[in-house]
């Protein structure tokens, strides 16, 4: 299976990131990107820590703009906000397959720094859970 999936947010620091890096760690075949509307400069540490934890390493990962896909077609994109808190980006280039699984924002946590980072924690398991049942259906319906 070769689909070409994008996932969309608005920072492209963290959720957008972690669906792009569990998508690459279930099917090395998939070509996977994430963009942001507004990408921040940098990945967010913390993103980086909760998806080592899982031996997944994001050395390359950095923060895109949406606008530099606007050329390609894309099997899918995906786009993960929180509808209840900002408006997610909308994706003007070539689609088959529009989808939204939204996840609140880790960034958002306020607390301890163990209670933030278990929020973290807390996203990255829903986004790992959300994405490979979204993998498995894009797999299923596949017809390479």
């Amino acid at each position: 299976m070769k689909a070409k999936i994008l996932v969309l947010c608005t920072g492209n620091t963290c959720r957008s990131q972690m669906a792009e890096y569990f998508l690459k760690s279930f099917d090395s075949e998939l070509k996977v990107f994430s963009a942001g509307s507004n990408p921040e400069r940098h990945v967010n540490l913390r993103t980086i820590k909760v998806m080592d934890e899982l031996g997944i390493k994001m050395n390359e990962a950095h923060p895109k703009s949406v606008d530099l896909f606007l050329i390609d077609e894309f099997d899918y994109v995906v786009t993960v906000c929180d509808n209840t808190r900002k408006h997610c980006p909308i994706f003007l280039g070539v689609v088959r397959n529009r989808l939204h699984i939204g996840f609140e924002d880790p960034a958002n946590a306020i607390g301890t720094e163990e209670e933030v980072i278990s929020k973290y924690r807390e996203v990255r398991d829903k986004i790992k859970s959300e994405f490979l049942a979204f993998y498995e259906h894009i797999k299923l319906n596949s017809h390479d």
